[in-house]
């Protein structure tokens, strides 16, 4: 989960300083937020399942 945020965030600094923005860092480190939380809970519920 870590690294993909931080992937994320390392994305949108490299993406703001090419094309001279100050949004995609942000825009982007949020996605990838909401993308790790996706994964985790999916991860969680998938696990439930094969538990029961």
């Amino acid at each position: 989960m870590g690294g993909t945020i931080f992937l994320g965030n390392y994305l949108g600094q490299w993406l703001d300083t090419k094309f001279s923005t100050d949004y995609l860092e942000t825009t982007i480190t949020l996605l990838s937020i909401f993308v790790s939380m996706y994964l985790v809970i999916s991860q969680v519920l998938k696990m439930s399942k094969e538990d029961d």
